[in-house]
């Protein structure tokens, strides 16, 4: 069954609030040693790095200790890059002393994602919670239910599944005065998404045949229908976000 709007903004709070902050002590969270346990002092940083690296291979190691700087690291299934990923995160925060809120974590899934928080917070315990660590989807949502404004969203904005979709475009087309059995709505939705995925809107879709004209114009309706409904696709959750850190430096 199709959820409503009120379900998927539940939904969309709960994926994006999965990362909060735990209970402080005096404005301040205790970083636990390597290996578990609890610190005699709640303030002790990790005790040493080395822990950190143990059982790691040479490049394992160098990708743990890089420094400031981009990196990039190339790997295949099963070797290491989630061990990789949260031990680097655990000695940014250990030993670098960066702030957990700084620091974001991607990945693909929420499986992932939450493996990622168990790892992080075993090795340094409760101030994993404040790390974004979530979905590309999750953490932008994240960010959208606080600047959505800027991008002429209210913050409670709604998030339409598939069939919201492809209902608002199929009226699009009939506004248009398009038969929807002539004019595939799927076809129309996938062209929207794959031009969104581009980070196109719909004055840079170029119209070279009939078809790409109606596109275009149902992609013109579409964005038009979801802004007024104060509702985003689950592209736009991207894309919106993509544009509002390239345009706003507050952001």
């Amino acid at each position: 069954p199709r959820a409503g709007a009120g379900h998927q903004r539940a939904a969309a709070a709960q994926e994006a609030g999965v990362d909060r902050v735990g209970p402080e002590v005096d404005g301040h969270q205790p970083i636990l040693p390597v290996g578990g346990g609890v610190a005699s002092d709640p303030w002790d940083r990790i005790s040493a790095v080395t822990d950190l690296l143990d059982g790691l291979n040479p490049p394992q190691r160098e990708a743990v200790l890089h420094g400031a700087g981009p990196l990039l690291v190339l790997a295949g299934a099963g070797s290491g890059k989630t061990r990789v990923l949260t031990h680097r995160v655990a000695r940014l925060i250990g030993e670098e002393g960066v702030d957990p809120h700084a620091i974001l974590a991607i990945t693909f899934t929420n499986k992932a994602a939450g493996e990622m928080r168990d790892r992080i917070g075993r090795l340094v315990g409760p101030r994993a919670r404040a790390i974004w660590a979530s979905t590309f989807h999750s953490a932008c949502v994240r960010i959208l239910r606080r600047e959505a404004e800027e991008a002429g969203y209210a913050r409670d904005f709604s998030i339409y599944d598939a069939d919201d979709q492809l209902r608002l475009i199929r009226r699009c087309l009939v506004e248009d005065q398009v038969d929807p059995k002539r004019v595939s709505p799927k076809m129309v939705q996938a062209r929207i998404s794959d031009a969104k995925s581009r980070l196109e809107g719909p004055d840079d879709l170029r119209a070279a045949s009939f078809q790409d004209e109606i596109v275009a114009r149902a992609y013109r309706r579409y964005q038009d229908a979801l802004l007024a409904n104060g509702a985003m696709d689950f592209d736009d959750l991207l894309m919106i976000t993509a544009q509002l850190l390239e345009s706003s430096p507050p952001v």
